[in-house]
Formats: C-alpha cells, sequence, structure tokens
C-alpha cells in the first residue's frame, strides 16, 4: 500500500460527516454514505453496516471512479 493509502487508512474518521444520496430513501437496500476526507479523498460505507471499516480513496482513486460513472462504464 503506498504512503497516501496507508495515511487515509490510518485516520480517525469518528468525527466527519457522512453523506447518502438524496435518491436514497428509508429503506433503501442499496445506499452508500460518503465522507470528504479532505485534499480530494474520500471514504464510503454501506449505509445498513456502519459497523464494517469504510473503504477510503485517494483524490485520483476517487476522481477515476466518478469518471467512469459520468462515462457510463458501471451501466
Amino acid at each position: 500500500m503506498d504512503a497516501k493509502k496507508t495515511d487515509l487508512y490510518a485516520m480517525d474518521l469518528s468525527d466527519v460527516q457522512w453523506a447518502t444520496s438524496r435518491k436514497c430513501v428509508y429503506g433503501c437496500l442499496t445506499c452508500v454514505e460518503v465522507a470528504d476526507l479532505g485534499d480530494g479523498a474520500r471514504a464510503v460505507r454501506d449505509s445498513k453496516h456502519r459497523d464494517l471499516p469504510p473503504l477510503r480513496f485517494t483524490a485520483e482513486e476517487w476522481a477515476a471512479f466518478a469518471h467512469g460513472v459520468r462515462d457510463g462504464e458501471f451501466d
């Protein structure tokens, strides 16, 4: 694991603000929550399993994912 990724996983996330999509409604089984970790990095967790450790993405990884979503790579 590179230094950026190691630093992200060493971060304490107890005070981050998690956001859920506006399209996620109560009772939805496929929602995720995203938190801004600064400098473009993000953390992602499953809203129904908040006890599991969230995934953490560098700014570069998150940008690649966002571009893939916009380009329809995950349809």
